[in-house]
Formats: structure tokens, sequence, C-alpha cells
């Protein structure tokens, strides 16, 4: 547990945006297809709302591009060596940077970072968050700039809470009205933050635009460069690229899940750069445990009723086995995607090799697994078994690509005997945290659902307890949590409590190859493709660094125009 400093790279991006003067460079346009429909990442599980939010509002560490942590809002990353880390392990002090003001001028202080911990673990809330601040016992402020969180157990892994995008600390004068049920209702603060990054909003529309400006109390004079954000949403990722790589109307265009030939033919025209790395971001079918029938009313989706077919280990199976991924990658992502058998193919150290069968499609396999578990074949070539039609709905955002996998799966699930029903739902409704929609994927209307996710960083411990089963969406938390597919399991659970209190890094490495393998062989999730991130950014636009350990727009006070 070390303090890191900023790599090469990103000092001389910052060296280059501070020749000028805070807003000389005029407004920078960004495209987000799937268009943001909240800021406040602690009521959505999208990364299109994380990202945004994140040009308004701040951890006080995050990840750099090279997965490194680094101070944002703190002085500096605490450890045992400096002293900011217990000896027990048991507690983390952070100290804010002096001088740090909000955007309405007024200033940070701990109990602003203290109550970001409150109101994401309020009762009767619901936080898409949660699982950052497990195990804090309490958040305690000995002075204005000091922060220590104390945990019921030893955390060798101690930088989950107020750490990375997915965990920024938010106003208390703003939301201290919005604890626990009321968070949904505070639309004035979800849609318009005060924060401490380079951008304030002054107009937010959901699933459409946000326009922002440069925050005049930012804590660098010289930054942004750009005095305003043109943030554009909706749409598809086609239109984006053609945008930015194509015509040069827009300077960023984010998420560019393209065809490799449609990407390389954009790029030849010369006006912008194709970015691309990977990191942890795996496209994945989810398998869900639970009835999504609408006769179930207000109980519908919910662990009280299990789902009626997919709660049978050889189906889920099955629909593995007729999957040929080698081609998903293919078809969909060529260089930018690789076949994986993990829902955690990196770093390399967590990486399991004890799923690898899954590379090989195998439908006589699968055919022969569904006989023998009793689903027979109708004479419509449809399996069924005790009454019940082996027929699912499949539902994913909708995009070129996912809607060129879903035809494809649907396919090769009909070799095996089971009928599909394909859905697709606009990105800004089905990534969205709306409670009260249908169609997000936290409430997993559906008995199976695609998309991509990742995590913070390079340390898995977080990523790896969104399955725990107190981590599922329900009406009681208000449809947050990442748990999507409700899966439940103790022995998973107690996998998630050990890793949390140890130390060794090959023995947390074991830990969370073994959760990684418990959800891979109980069929809990289907890994398709291990993608790597891609966005395009115009050559007029200086200062971009991809980070796929955080948010995308990470260093977006660093941004300037090439003249």
């Amino acid at each position: 547990m070390t303090a890191t400093t900023y790599t090469a790279a990103t000092v001389l991006a910052l060296a280059s945006s501070a020749q000028a003067e805070r807003g000389a460079d005029g407004q920078a346009s960004i495209l987000y297809w799937q268009a943001p429909s909240i800021m406040n990442p602690y009521l959505s599980g999208g990364t299109k709302d994380m990202e945004a939010a994140s040009l308004v509002i701040e951890p006080l560490a995050r990840y750099d591009e090279g997965g490194n942590l680094v101070p944002w809002l703190a002085e500096e990353v605490p450890t045992v060596g400096n002293g900011g880390v217990s000896e027990d392990l048991t507690a983390i002090t952070w100290v804010l940077k002096e001088g740090l003001k909000w955007s309405d001028g007024s200033p940070v202080t701990s109990e602003d970072v203290k109550f970001t911990w409150e109101y994401c673990t309020a009762e009767g809330g619901g936080c898409a968050q949660a699982e950052k601040y497990i195990d804090v016992t309490s958040v305690d402020t000995p002075d204005d700039r000091t922060i220590v969180v104390t945990f019921g157990v030893p955390k060798p892994f101690p930088y989950g809470p107020f750490v990375g995008g997915q965990a920024p600390i938010i106003q208390k004068a703003q939301f201290a009205d919005c604890l626990g049920p009321k968070a949904p209702e505070c639309t004035e603060a979800n849609f318009y933050p005060i924060g401490t990054g380079p951008f304030t909003v002054t107009d937010f529309r959901p699933n459409d635009v946000i326009q922002l400006t440069a925050n005049e109390n930012y804590r660098d004079p010289a930054k942004p460069a750009f005095q305003t954000i043109l943030f554009k949403g909706g749409g598809d990722a086609m239109a984006a690229g053609r945008a930015v790589l194509e015509t040069g109307e827009f300077d960023y265009a984010w998420n560019l899940q393209l065809a490799p030939d449609v990407l390389k033919n954009m790029e030849a025209a010369g006006k912008g750069k194709i970015v691309s790395t990977f990191g942890t971001l795996v496209e994945r079918i989810m398998i869900n445990f639970t009835n999504p029938d609408p006769a179930l009313g207000d109980e519908r989706g919910t662990v009280a009723h299990p789902h009626p077919i997919l709660t049978d280990k050889a189906v889920r199976q099955a629909l593995s086995m007729a999957i040929d991924r080698e081609l998903l990658v293919e078809i969909g992502y060529g260089d930018a995607g690789r076949v994986t058998c993990n829902v955690l193919p990196a770093p390399e150290i967590y990486a399991s090799t004890a799923n690898e069968s899954c590379k090989v499609q195998d439908i006589a396999g699968a055919n022969a697994l569904l006989d023998e578990a009793g689903w027979v074949r109708g004479a419509d070539g449809v399996r069924a078994k005790d009454g019940k039609r082996l027929s699912l709905l499949y539902q994913t955002s909708t995009n070129a690509v996912r809607q060129d996998f879903q035809a494809l799966i649907k396919q090769w699930w009909s070799e095996i005997g089971v009928e599909t029903e394909l859905r697709n739902i606009d990105a800004s409704v089905f990534f969205g945290g709306d409670p009260g929609s249908p169609d997000t994927f936290q409430k997993f209307f559906a008995d199976v659902e695609m998309f991509a996710n990742n995590f913070d960083g390079t340390d898995p411990e977080n990523y790896m307890a969104r399955w725990a089963c107190d981590q599922a969406p329900s009406p009681e938390n208000q449809w947050q949590g990442n748990n999507m597919g409700r899966f439940c399991s103790a022995e998973y659970d107690a996998l998630v409590a050990e890793m949390a209190t140890t130390a060794d890094l090959d023995e947390r490495a074991s830990l969370a190859k073994a959760m990684n393998d418990i959800l891979m062989q109980e069929y809990a999730i289907l890994p398709l493709v291990d993608r790597g991130r891609v966005s395009g950014h115009s050559n007029a636009l200086g200062g971009v660094i991809l980070n796929i350990w955080d948010s995308e727009l990470w260093n977006a006070a660093d941004w300037y125009r090439v003249k």
C-alpha cells in the first residue's frame, strides 16, 4: 500500500494545458450516445451517468491511466507507511487539500465527506455504489480537513470509500434533505450538483443534452482551458463516430461500439483519432434468478419468486455452451475484443484459467445436457418440462453490435430448443437509475439481459462484492445495487467477507478467482467478450488520456484546443 505519483504522460499533459488561461479555448463538445439521465452516480449504475457527473463532482483519490492510485481532493493517499492507515488496518485517515471550495464558493469540509457516506447508507434508501462502503462502521471528523474512516474488520485494501469516479464527494448543504427514500425526489440536486470539479452544470435535459461552464472556484486558476462544454447524448455509436472522426463536428465520442471495419473507415477520413486499450470491461449475459412475470405485481423480479426455468443449472449451462464467442468477437469487435470465460479478466494475477471450455461452442453437448435434464422438444422444436415452455425474453440496450449479437445468439439457442424473444431498450433508459421505470437493467424485468461493465482501479474487492446476496436490487432499496441477477450464495458471501480482511496479494488473487469461478460454474453470468475501451477524439482536441481504470473524462480539466 504505497502512494503513487503521476506518470510522465500525465505530467506532460498537465504542462501543455497549463499554458492556457481558464476558458481561453472556448467550447468543447462531447458525444455520449448513451445519454445521461442523472448527474448523481449514487442513484445510477450506468457508466454514462457516472462519467458525466465526474466533470462536476470528485473523489478524495482516483486512478490514473496506469491504474495507479493518486490523490485528488486529498493531500496524499494514506498508507501504513505514512501513518494514514492504522497498523491494525481498521482505520484510514484522509486529509483534504487546503483551500478547497465548492462551485458555489463555500468551503469543502470533512463534514461533506462524512455526509456522503451517510447519504449512501441512509435507511430506507438505495445506493448504486453501496459496495464501496461495505464494512464502514463510522466516519469521524476531528477537524474541518480530516476524515477518519473506521472499519468493522481489518481492511488490507481500505480504498473503497470516497475513491474513484463511482464514489465522489457530494455537498452536505445541497443534499441534506435528500436522505433515504427522499433521494430520488431531489431533482434539482440530482441534475445540478454543486461540485469541486472543473465544470458546473448550467442546463440539464435528461436523456438529451447537458450544458456546462467552467467552475470559477476550481482549485487550479489556469484550468480548465475550455469555458463551456456541450455534452450531447442520444443517437447511436455510428452517428457519434462520424461526428468526430469523419466530419469533425464534435471533439470527443465515447464508447464507439462499432464493427472494426466501420471504425477503420471512419478514422481514414483524417479528422480524428481512435483511442483504445484493454481493462476489465466484459460484455456479458446476466441470468435472472427471479421471476419477472408481470402477474406478480409488486413482487415481480424479487427473491420471493425464483425463476421457473433458469433456476435449473442445466438450462443455464446449455445456454452458455451454445454460444460461439469467437464469432462474436470477430463480427463485433475485431482487435478491440477477446474471448473471455471470466467476468474478471484482468489484471492478469486475478484471471482464472478454470473456465476455458466456454471458448468452444458445443451445440451437441448443450442438446445432450437438456435431454438428460428432462427438457423435451415439442412439435415446434421448442423444449418443455413439467408444463413449462423453454421460452426466454432477452433484453439489452439499443446498439447495432448488440442487436447483431442478439440475432446470432437467438439462432444458436433455437438449435438447442430454446425459444427467444428479443427486446432492445434505449440505452439512456436501460442504463438509467429511475426507480419508476420498468425498463432499467437494475429492475431486469426479463429472463436474460446483456450489457458490459467494469470497475474502478485494479483491485477487484469491491467489484466482486457486487454479487453478494445483499447487493441485489429490490423494491426495498429502490432497485439500486449491482447484483442484477439476484444471485445468492452463502459460499460466495463468505469469500467476499474473507477477501475484505486478507492482506497477502496471492491469497487475495486466489479468493477473487474463487468468486469468479463460482459465478462462472454456476452460470450466473455468461461472459462473452473482453472488450477494449474504444473512443475517439478530434485532431483539434489535445490533452486526452484514455483511462480504463476510472472515469474516461478523469482529466477533462487538462484538455485544450490544438491550435
